[in-house]
């Protein structure tokens, strides 16, 4: 099948598909048994730079589950890492900084991120490309805000306090931030294109903690910037609790719009506005009760898709870890049957 013609990519462009598409968000590890076989006793940042094991763990969802992409394995910290930040990622914790940002001295440590920062990312994705045929595979990376929440905060946060400090009492160090972020980002997508990737999705996990107001004026010019910078490819921007953003959400230039499951498709089309696809937005945690209560859901998911241009399913976050490969298969078989056009 030519890659063009995929039904993941044309529903991106908002076209006819044969059947509904759908990945999902964590579905490259987190759940399956033959991830956590090759992951152990690998660290995360050891992973996600050595080729062979990004290439098999990238593969195992779409050889189990049969979905319609791949999503690269890799870490929205990895960039960072790359360009000799000191961080880690901690099991259970998440990324955590050795020195967070505090002032504007701060920012020398972030310098332009180069291709040959991450041979290991090209060199993957050049051997997925030809392993995949005519499976789209995704390339992504993390929004300046969430980047630059855990580079202030120095890990995960709450409430981003220190964050929305800065935010709002230095806005000069914090757009100077914002704009190396926005560059590292984008040359790190442009690698990711370059490499093979046939669309991208800009993770932006945490900026549902801002209001309207204040993401149009300190983080949407930035995801603009990058979303713009990215030619040829279908672009997804998803945010988590982003309800609210949804509109401003549809401003900053991406072909599809992800949506949690906190506002139900159809509503969240509305919100966005016409010219764009809609990703999303089963629940994770419903993957966590009987197959008759997800099938039910996924159902009405699938149902309310159709007020949008184009509708690819997915869950509303990542497949959380106790989650039972097999309701991801029935998913998947269920969402390519129900999901089909009349």
């Amino acid at each position: 099948m030519n890659l063009a013609d995929s039904a993941f990519l044309r529903a991106c462009r908002r076209q006819p598909v044969p059947h509904t598409p759908v990945w999902y968000m964590r579905q490259a590890g987190r759940s399956l048994p033959e991830y956590l076989k090759v992951r152990e006793g690998v660290p995360m940042l050891t992973a996600c730079a050595t080729p062979e094991l990004i290439v098999e763990i990238t593969m195992q969802p779409v050889r189990r589950y049969g979905v319609d992409a791949a999503i690269f394995f890799s870490d929205i910290v990895v960039p960072l890492k790359a360009i000799g930040i000191d961080l880690d990622i901690k099991p259970g914790v998440g990324p955590v900084m050795a020195d967070p940002i505090k002032d504007a001295k701060g920012l020398d440590a972030l310098r332009p991120l180069e291709p040959g920062d991450v041979p290991y990312v090209t060199e993957a994705i050049q051997a997925l490309t030809g392993e995949l045929g005519g499976t789209p595979l995704i390339g992504f990376a993390g929004a300046p805000f969430t980047l630059g929440s855990y580079l202030i905060e120095g890990g995960p946060s709450k409430n981003h306090d220190k964050t929305k400090a800065m935010m709002y009492g230095a806005p000069e160090l914090w757009h100077a931030l914002m704009e190396r972020l926005s560059a590292i980002v984008l040359e790190h997508l442009r690698i990711q294109v370059a490499a093979g990737a046939s669309a991208v999705q800009l993770f932006d996990s945490w900026v549902g903690a801002v209001a309207p107001d204040d993401y149009r004026e300190f983080v949407l010019p930035h995801t603009r910037r990058i979303l713009e910078g990215v030619q040829d490819v279908p672009r997804i921007h998803f945010g988590v609790g982003t309800g609210e953003l949804l509109g401003v959400l549809g401003e900053a230039g991406a072909d599809v719009v992800g949506v949690d499951w906190r506002v139900p498709l159809d509503k969240a089309a509305r919100r966005v506005g016409p010219g764009k696809a809609l990703q999303g937005n089963l629940d994770p945690a419903i993957l966590l009760a009987p197959w008759d209560v997800a099938e039910s859901r996924a159902r009405d998911v699938l149902r309310r898709g159709r007020a949008a241009e184009g509708h690819v399913f997915n869950l509303g976050h990542g497949v959380l870890p106790s989650t039972d490969p097999d309701q991801l298969k029935r998913l998947t078989d269920l969402v390519h049957e129900a999901g089909a056009p009349a």
